[in-house]
């Protein structure tokens, strides 16, 4: 079995929905990580890349249906790199990369671009084909940017209900209050805002010509810096009515556009592409549960993952959760016993965004230039996904002390 690695990692910034990236197609963001990648190793013979394993959550628009391929032929890569598209929802891109370690652990790769892209701005209204030629009754539209659509009857009710409602029935059952809820949000904002000023996402993104517009996108779009608990309370609830409500436009990431994009590959890729790693995948998690509570699926997902490592929590330096709700993040951290301080110290997907099939990559990314870095030797990068599943991949800093 040949170790694995990730070599490089690079994202759009995240566009907010409506906002400077939704003139851009899917593809077209896609492609774009992919040139950037590319280019970043500019001695690499494209020719050696086996494959191109991209995530993403819709599919039903202009991916059309495998936005790897697309995205490999938009970018001008070489046509004999063959590539796919997995969905595992809000996981998407994190399963390319955990599939491409596969590959390149047995020994079918040495060198896999992976990423993910999300347009949520995008995303098609669909219309179900009748069970007959010529009805006569109304159809209705149903609306592929977010959650459930075309349900089936026999799912029982309780798995069905809306993320946020499954994230109010979450926090009751662990109770979260409101004002932890709010408090973690500010703190993303606040985190977010600080690492851009610093530089720290300088090497991570890379800025992309909003169509129609002279200005480049250099920043994400949703961070507002002057955040504070106090701002985020004033937010009405969205899900439930105020008496019973938590769960806020504030205290949930918001709906996004962007692209993600990495490099996983053996020991034999650093000569291909020119380059030391930034980071070797340790193992692997992945885990089901009650679709309700989808938002807590990341607990075993990681402990599953360091179980593999034959590690403890008590080892790990860095934590890149993705915060689909802080109320959803708040009860993973509870579950794993750790300090907050060292999860998403960057800031996460409340401030960022949350390109459904992009996030995967921007944890793992992100991860890997924390652990550098900080000079830390193990991080955890997870995500929850709708459906009731989560998946968590370990990371090691090969030139800790």
């Amino acid at each position: 079995m040949q170790e694995t690695f990730v070599y490089d990692a690079v994202r759009t910034p995240f566009g907010k929905i409506g906002g400077a990236l939704s003139a851009h197609r899917p593809d077209d963001l896609a492609a774009h990580v992919v040139r950037t990648l590319v280019g970043r190793a500019p001695g690499l013979d494209q020719a050696a890349i086996d494959e191109v394993t991209f995530g993403n959550a819709n599919g039903a628009g202009e991916e059309n249906r495998n936005v790897a391929r697309m995205a490999t032929l938009l970018a001008g890569l070489p046509v004999s790199i063959p590539g796919s598209t997995i969905n595992r929802l809000c996981g998407s891109s994190l399963d390319a990369a955990m599939t491409a370690s596969r590959q390149v652990a047995v020994g079918d790769a040495d060198l896999v671009l992976v990423g993910g892209v999300e347009s949520m701005s995008r995303a098609p209204w669909v219309l179900p084909k009748t069970e007959r030629a010529f009805p006569t009754q109304d159809l209705q539209m149903a609306n592929t940017t977010l959650g459930w659509r075309l349900v089936n009857p026999q799912m029982p009710a309780e798995w069905t209900v809306s993320l946020g409602e499954a994230t109010e029935q979450l926090r009751e059952k662990h109770g979260i209050s409101r004002e932890r809820q709010d408090a973690f949000a500010a703190r993303s904002h606040r985190l977010a805002a600080a690492a851009w000023d610093e530089g720290r996402y300088a090497g991570l993104v890379a800025p992309v010509a909003p169509v129609g517009r002279a200005a480049l996108l250099e920043r994400d779009e949703t961070i507002r810096p002057d955040s504070t608990p106090e701002s985020v309370a004033g937010l009405r609830t969205v899900f439930r009515g105020a008496g019973d409500g938590t769960v806020t436009a504030g205290n949930a990431s918001p709906m996004s556009d962007g692209a993600s994009a990495a490099w996983i590959g053996s020991e034999r890729a650093a000569g291909l592409l020119g380059r030391e790693p930034l980071a070797r995948i340790v193992s692997r998690g992945a885990h089901g549960n009650e679709p309700q509570y989808f938002g807590e699926a990341p607990v075993e997902a990681a402990n599953l993952a360091l179980a593999r490592a034959g590690l403890s929590w008590q080892q790990i330096d860095a934590v890149e959760l993705n915060e689909a709700f802080a109320a959803q993040a708040l009860a993973c951290v509870d579950a794993w016993g750790i300090d907050e301080e060292i999860v998403n110290a960057w800031g996460g997907a409340i401030a960022i965004g949350h390109p459904l099939g992009a996030s995967g990559l921007r944890v793992l990314g992100t991860l890997a230039a924390r652990l550098k870095a900080s000079g830390g030797r193990y991080g955890v990068a997870t995500l929850c996904i709708g459906v009731g599943q989560g998946l968590a991949v370990v990371l090691e800093n090969p030139h800790a002390a």
